[in-house]
């Protein structure tokens, strides 16, 4: 499937920020994601963030793994470095590429299928070390490219088109984000743009490991077993010389509401999700009262959002490990080669 790219004209009015950039500068490829998607707001959410902050798209580095989450930062950010790697590999790919360019910045875009199981220890392993980077999960309960089976984030008794009923318990993103050290924790819900925005900027301004949960519905799953308009009924009576996929357009889903206050959010499928924003309140430099809130609000069957917790002087990964101030990628021969006296030295240290 193709598009026609954006238009490259602009008026000569737009606005624009203090480095001159107008937002169709932050933004990317047209979408291909099905109509509706919460991916899509969270990637708007970026543009605005990155926008707002005036930073030079050549600065940021994007990556992502597999599933619908990881396509996205192809619709963002196009002027900006970016890797696309395999499946659950992005935080190490990161981690890597931070290591050796500390002058870029660096945001992560992964899937509750990416992050919460096959890349569980990469997830894992990249916040416990304090890598510097902004860690999104685009957490919609299900793996949206092979047709939505339960994934790791799902949470129990909760059931599926075809009725069936997920028995295993779910993994709590920013609970392990908290558990494992990360200095920036947040939750937040795509359609609720008044919240996820400040929240990515403040990420980004963040120094250290900073992880956004970020709840994002998905609308394709209407497909259920015994419906002649299913995908599986329709293939299965179809003689077209192909197959196609055709996903009816649905509304993006948005909301606002204030600090303290409980919203019941429908989704296009007719169940809802009871969203809890924390107010002046919650202390976000305690992690037990981070912990506590999470569980607390769990058990009255609503997800808090909002920033959870914060450490405001955090030690990022370079930090702990001595590195110099000069990005690694740009050390020559002579740097990089000690020279025999104190390769010497190291060694008789080692005896």
């Amino acid at each position: 499937m193709s598009f026609l790219p954006k238009p490259k004209f602009r008026h000569p009015a737009i606005e624009t920020n203090d480095l001159g950039f107008t937002h169709r500068d932050y933004e990317g490829a047209i979408s291909t994601l099905c109509a509706g998607c919460g991916h899509d707001s969270i990637s708007a959410a970026i543009i605005k963030a990155v926008y707002e902050l005036s930073l030079p798209p050549h600065r940021i580095a994007k990556l992502s793994g597999i599933g619908c989450s990881s396509k996205t930062p192809t619709y963002f950010l196009g002027a900006s470095h970016g890797f696309n790697s395999v499946h659950g590999r992005m935080p190490s790919v990161l981690t890597g590429a931070n290591l050796a360019n500390r002058d870029l910045i660096y945001l992560g875009v992964s899937g509750d299928g990416d992050s919460a199981s096959i890349g569980f220890g990469q997830f894992a392993h990249s916040i416990r070390r304090g890598v510097n980077m902004v860690y999104i999960v685009e957490n919609n309960g299900v793996y949206g490219l092979t047709k939505g089976q339960f994934s790791a984030t799902s949470d129990k008794g909760s059931k599926n088109k075809r009725g069936v009923v997920n028995n295993d318990s779910p993994i709590d993103m920013v609970s392990m984000a908290i558990e494992l050290g990360a200095t920036f924790v947040a939750r937040s819900f795509s359609g609720d743009k008044t919240q996820l925005v400040p929240l990515i900027k403040a990420a980004i301004e963040h120094r250290g490991a900073a992880f956004i949960d970020c709840i994002s519905p998905c609308v394709a799953f209407n497909n259920h077993e015994g419906s002649t308009k299913s995908f599986d009924y329709v293939r299965a009576h179809n003689a077209a010389l192909n197959a196609l996929d055709f996903i009816t357009p649905r509304a993006p889903i948005s909301t606002e509401y204030e600090p303290g206050t409980t919203e019941i959010v429908r989704l296009h499928d007719g169940s809802s999700i009871r969203l809890h924003k924390i107010d002046a309140s919650h202390n976000v430099h305690d992690r037990a009262e981070a912990m506590s809130a999470i569980h607390r609000h769990k058990a009255a069957g609503e997800i808090v959002t909002g920033l959870l917790y914060i450490d405001e002087d955090p030690q990022d990964l370079h930090t702990n490990l001595g590195t110099i101030a000069q990005p690694l990628n740009e050390l020559n021969a002579p740097e990089l080669s000690p020279g025999q006296a104190l390769l010497d030295k190291m060694n008789a240290a080692l005896r």
